[in-house]
C-alpha cells in the first residue's frame, strides 16, 4: 500500500535555502565559504534586545500571548509609524506574526479564496508565488525589467494581469533592491482601489535605503495589508518575528486564522523585540556598513565583466545580468561555490522564466567577506 502525499508539497523549493545548505555542507567538510547567498544581516540582534531577552528569561513565565501579540509591542509599533512615517495607525490594527512568512500565510488566507488570481512581479520573492500555489491561489506573473525599475506599473498590470483579485508589491524589493517612489506608489494604490484589487505591501526592507527613505502604503490605502519584519533592518532574523497592519473589517478573520494556525507569536521574541525601537543608532550604523558593501560591489563587479545591475536603492542585494557568461544561472552558481567557495543565488529562484541569465548577490555580511568574494569572483572569471 502506498499512502498519499499531498500535491502542495511539490511546490518549487526556496532555492536560496538549498544554496545555503550546500555552502554549509562545504564548510562542515573544512572548505572555505563566503556567504553572499542568503538575505540576512551578518550582525546579531542589538545589545538592548539581548538584555531584554535575558530579563524575560529570568522573570517571565513565557507562556502564550494573545494571538495578535503583546499589547506593549503593538503600541510601540504604532508609535514607530508616527515617529518614522508621520502616519497615525491604531495599535488595534497591528498584528504580531511569526516572521513576515507567517504574515504572508495569514494575509493570503484572509484575503483570497482558492481559484483567486493574485499578481506579482518577476523577478520577485519566490515564496510569494510558492505559498499562493500551495493555497490553490493562482499567481499571475508581471514581467518587469530596467525600463520600470524592476517594479510593476498600472500599465503592466493591464497588459499582463487583467481580472485580478490581489496585487503584491515590495519596495525595496527582493532580489533587485529597487523601490517604488511615492508618485508611482500612489498610482498603484489608486489602481487597486478603483478596480477592487486587494493590495499587499511587503515593507520588510524599510529602513535600509541609500537615498530617499521608503514610504509606507498604509499612508495611502486603508484597505491594503502591510507586512513588515524584525529580520532585516532590526537584525533579528532568527527570532522569527514580524507584524502586519490590516484593515479594521478583517481583524476577526485574521484573529481566527492566527489562533488556529499559530496560537501566538514567540513570546520571548516579542518581549525582547519591544526594545529594538530604542536601538536606531546601532541599527543605522549597520545600514552604513551595508552602504559600504554596496559601493564596493558596484566598483568591483564591473571588473569581472558584470556591469548590468539593478539600481539597488534599498535592501542589501545586487541583481545582476550574467547572460554573457551563462544561460544556466543555477549551474553557474553551483560551479562558483565548488571552485571558489563564494555562495550566491541563481536568478531562477526569483524569475523561473528569465532568471537563467541572472544572479543575486547579498551584501549583508562583513565588509572583509564582501571584498574577498569580489576578488575571488574576478580571478575566477578571468
Amino acid at each position: 500500500m502506498t499512502l498519499k502525499i499531498a500535491d502542495r508539497g511539490t511546490i518549487s523549493p526556496f532555492i536560496v535555502m538549498d544554496v545555503m545548505r550546500a555552502a554549509n555542507e562545504r564548510a562542515a567538510l573544512g572548505g572555505d565559504v563566503l556567504h553572499l547567498e542568503v538575505g540576512q544581516p551578518g550582525t546579531a540582534a542589538p545589545r538592548r534586545v539581548i538584555e531584554a531577552a535575558k530579563t524575560a528569561l529570568d522573570h517571565d513565565r513565557l507562556g502564550y500571548t494573545d494571538s495578535f501579540g503583546v499589547p506593549e509591542l503593538r503600541r510601540r509599533i504604532a508609535r514607530h509609524y508616527h515617529d518614522y512615517y508621520g502616519t497615525d495607525i491604531s495599535a488595534e490594527r497591528i498584528i504580531i506574526t511569526t516572521g513576515s512568512s507567517g504574515g504572508f500565510v495569514l494575509s493570503f488566507l484572509s484575503a483570497f479564496d482558492a481559484g483567486d488570481r493574485v499578481a506579482l512581479a518577476a523577478p520577485g520573492y519566490s515564496a510569494y508565488r510558492n505559498i499562493l500555489i500551495a493555497l490553490d491561489i493562482e499567481p499571475v506573473v508581471i514581467p518587469v525589467g530596467p525600463d520600470t525599475n524592476f517594479q510593476p506599473t498600472p500599465e503592466l498590470i493591464i497588459e499582463h494581469a487583467q481580472s485580478i483579485d490581489g496585487l503584491i508589491i515590495a519596495s525595496p524589493s527582493n532580489p533587485t533592491g529597487t523601490m517604488i517612489h511615492e508618485p508611482a506608489l500612489a498610482l498603484l494604490s489608486d489602481y487597486c482601489r478603483d478596480h477592487d484589487v486587494r493590495l499587499i505591501s511587503d515593507e520588510i526592507y524599510h529602513g535600509i535605503t541609500y537615498g530617499p527613505k521608503a514610504q509606507t502604503v498604509c499612508a495611502l490605502n486603508d484597505d491594503a495589508i502591510i507586512i513588515n519584519s524584525f529580520s532585516k533592518y532590526f537584525s533579528m532574523t532568527g527570532w522569527r518575528l514580524g507584524w502586519m497592519i490590516v484593515p479594521a473589517n478583517m481583524l476577526r478573520s485574521f484573529e481566527c486564522l492566527s489562533q488556529n494556525l499559530f496560537i501566538s507569536p514567540p513570546t520571548l521574541s516579542q518581549l525582547a523585540g519591544t526594545a529594538v525601537f530604542e536601538c536606531t543608532d546601532e541599527l543605522d550604523a549597520i545600514v552604513a556598513g551595508y552602504a559600504e558593501n554596496r559601493s564596493l560591489l558596484l566598483a568591483e563587479l564591473p571588473k569581472a565583466g558584470i556591469d548590468k545591475l539593478a539600481a539597488a536603492e534599498g535592501a542589501f542585494y545586487l541583481y545582476a545580468d550574467v547572460g554573457h557568461l551563462t544561460n544556466d544561472s543555477y549551474s553557474f552558481c553551483q560551479k562558483l561555490l565548488a571552485e571558489t567557495g563564494v555562495a550566491i543565488t541563481p536568478g531562477v529562484d526569483f524569475d523561473p522564466d528569465r532568471g537563467n541569465r541572472f544572479v543575486r548577490f547579498s551584501f549583508a555580511g562583513p565588509n572583509s567577506d564582501i571584498a574577498k568574494a569580489a576578488e575571488k569572483l574576478i580571478d575566477w572569471l578571468r
